[in-house]
């Protein structure tokens, strides 16, 4: 691990059975689709998705470039700094016109991801950015990247429905990453294997390699180093370890220090197209979208077309969300936190304030205090992303304090609230249908008899008792009903 961040393990906690909650998931493929490869259903997105139909959805948002997304690209206007390069952010710095510095472009990054996830249109682009954040993480913020962390940022964002090899000699030539696992001091005389070690068990083979490989990895990529004065990115030969080296039964002779860039390139090549990478990220992919433990011939039938596709994205997640295991997978996935917030926030309609940032800075702190903010996980390998990192009660209690707060517009003060009695269309003639109508609107199905029961007693209310608009379920108490929906596992489940 070298003498850069520490990897941590969380310790193993009680965790809903993914089994238990398919009895709590609406059997539509639209919603099935929409619960995963967006941030949580919105009307706007069902309505998008039931008229254009999945294959033509599915491919227009794999092609984010022809979706119209100006009100998102407004609202992230109002984080001019991630749009600075590494010279602006140290010209920024200099001039003193940033009140903390550096840790102001950080924070900005981290707000404005929260709110790429829960208004962008090109949701399955943030969701795989969102990905690729976690596999080849670095940490925001964090302060050997003050400078840098934004650019990464836009690096991952230009790669990350491309092909994953570019993604990953971006990445190896990228300050933030050569900061953050210490490649950036590693000399020939005293090679770093930190980054060299990451590389190949997090971003690419896993654990396949030996000592051998790390050494010989971590000779090849000496001289891939940040500029003291510019803190940009270049290759000084001066500092680049000679010799000739095998990994993985991968061979180059490395004979010339000014050859060593496109050697340590040609590496990053050779580790992109190995078939453990393959599974790899097909793997994780599957983790990601489909279910904790994917099914096997999924996960080979993705690596396949990974390779087929020179390490290309869009085409393994087509054939990822086209399969019939993914079609089988509902109820497979939990929300993390992220997703639940996010699904909170679009499902209810609420928009983001009219000017300012300070409503959507506190869906952030709300992240944060759930242990999981956009950037923020300071181990190298990412955020978890299985229902059992996420099963503390502590956290669900954060989950369920934010539903009501969210659904009366207690908090966040500053964002936009639709009218909370319209959410279920027109209110109907009986508490019993409302209930339904209300859950179907919410988590895409009415609730099983014994939990709308539950619901209707909280009420005081039979299932035939006519609904007034002065009762208490569409006054008083609807946002307490709303968020007891949302606190269940018909919303828990993705």
């Amino acid at each position: 691990m070298g003498c850069g961040p520490v990897r941590v393990v969380r310790p193993a906690a009680p965790v809903p059975n993914a089994g238990s909650v398919t009895a709590f998931t609406p059997s539509d493929p639209v919603l099935h689709l929409l619960r995963r490869a967006t941030f949580g259903p919105s009307r706007e997105a069902e309505s998008e998705l039931r008229s254009l139909g999945a294959p033509a959805w599915l491919d227009r948002q794999l092609n984010p470039a022809s979706i119209d997304d100006k009100a998102c690209d407004a609202l992230i206007t109002r984080y001019p700094l991630i749009k600075l390069d590494i010279a602006g952010v140290g010209a920024a710095v200099k001039a003193g016109s940033l009140k903390s510095g550096g840790w102001d472009v950080m924070q900005q990054l981290g707000t404005a991801a929260v709110a790429r996830a829960v208004w962008s249109k090109r949701q399955l682009f943030e969701l795989t950015a969102d990905f690729w954040s976690n596999h080849l993480n670095v940490m925001c913020p964090f302060g050997e990247v003050w400078d840098s962390r934004a650019a990464y940022d836009g690096l991952i964002r230009k790669h990350a429905l491309g092909r994953f090899a570019d993604l990953l000699k971006a990445s190896m030539t990228a300050p933030a990453m050569l900061s953050y696992l210490d490649n950036r001091s590693s000399t020939k005389a005293k090679p770093n294997e930190n980054y060299a070690r990451e590389l190949m068990e997090l971003h690419t083979v896993g654990l396949i390699y030996t000592e051998a490989d790390v050494k010989d990895a971590a000779r090849l990529l000496t001289g891939l180093t940040v500029d003291r004065t510019s803190r940009l990115y270049r290759f000084d030969p001066n500092q680049h370890a000679t010799g000739a080296v095998t990994i993985l039964g991968w061979q180059h002779a490395n004979a010339t220090a000014g050859g060593g860039e496109a050697a340590a390139l040609a590496f990053a090549e050779m580790l992109a197209m190995h078939p453990a990478t393959a599974e790899r990220i097909a793997r994780k992919l599957c983790v990601r979208f489909v279910s904790d433990d994917p099914p096997p011939a999924l996960v080979a039938s993705l690596a396949k077309v990974y390779l087929g596709q020179q390490t290309a994205i869009a085409p393994v997640l087509k054939a990822l969300f086209t399969s019939a295991e993914f079609a089988a997978s509902a109820g497979a996935k939990i929300r993390t936190p992220l997703e639940d917030l996010a699904a909170t926030v679009r499902v209810l309609g609420i928009k983001p304030e009219a000017t300012g940032t300070e409503g959507v800075r506190a869906l952030y702190n709300s992240l944060a205090a759930a242990g999981h903010a956009p950037l923020r996980w300071a181990p190298p390998n990412g955020y978890p992303d299985v229902a059992a990192a996420w099963a503390a009660p502590s956290g669900y209690l954060i989950r369920w304090n934010a539903h009501l707060n969210l659904a009366a517009g207690w908090y966040p003060k500053q964002l936009v609230y639709p009218a909370l009695g319209t959410l279920a269309g027109t209110p109907p003639a009986t508490h019993g249908a409302f209930v339904d109508a209300l859950a179907t609107r919410l988590v895409g199905m009415p609730l099983q008899p014994a939990h709308t029961a539950a619901l209707l007693s909280f009420l005081g209310k039979a299932s035939t008792s006519p609904l007034k608009p002065t009762d208490p379920a569409l006054t008083g108490r609807l946002p307490h009903l709303v968020a007891l929906i949302l606190d269940s596992p018909y919303f828990l489940a993705r």
